[in-house]
């Protein structure tokens, strides 16, 4: 893509959210998403971020990041850099097309979207996983590991011990629906 080509898109797509702080960049600020569109000093790569999260909040969701980038995120990638979660598409742009380079935007734009939902839903999972587990291995069955789960809320181990009686059902309702889902998929 040349650089023309690069600048209509954008423009195309975002309107006159775009802005070209220099020639060879271009920043798309709406009132839901900031994009970073960067071409390397000879405009032979081109770089699009879009900032996601603190790295205070990334942190504890590493490992389902990187499983990501592996396993789920295609041509975009998570980074890290100067303590923030970005969503990156790197591409050299003699090859790269206009189908690709629209494909990257609405990945990036997906990512930044889904925030940290789904690696946070896939470390819930993992951690539910490890309790099964160790729930089979004592010998538990689901009935019982779910009376326990639900002692530790009312003894206040498990929850606030200020949170609301319906907010603490919700919870617990939560915790049934996925022990009765993934009961049967681990095993001890």
């Amino acid at each position: 893509m040349k650089v023309e080509e690069i600048s209509d898109t954008l423009k195309e797509m975002f309107g006159s959210a775009v802005e070209s702080p220099s020639p060879n960049s271009w920043q798309v600020e709406t009132q839901t998403i900031r994009l970073l569109v960067l071409l390397s000093d000879d405009g032979s790569w081109l770089r699009i971020l879009v900032p996601i999260v603190s790295f205070k909040e990334a942190e504890p969701f590493l490992q389902q990041l990187l499983e990501a980038n592996f396993d789920a995120t295609q041509e975009t990638r998570y980074a890290l850099h100067e303590n923030v979660l970005w969503g990156v598409f790197q591409h050299g742009c003699e090859s790269l097309t206009k189908v690709d380079f629209l494909q990257a935007l609405g990945r990036l734009v997906s990512l930044y979207e889904q925030g940290l939902s789904e690696v946070f839903n896939q470390f819930v999972e993992l951690r539910v996983r490890q309790i099964i587990k160790a729930a089979k291995q004592m010998g538990q069955s689901l009935e019982m590991t779910l009376q326990n789960i639900e002692r530790f809320y009312q003894e206040g181990v498990m929850g606030d011990m200020e949170q609301g009686a319906a907010s603490r059902e919700a919870t617990l309702e939560a915790w049934r629906y996925q022990l009765q889902r993934l009961w049967s998929q681990v095993d001890p």
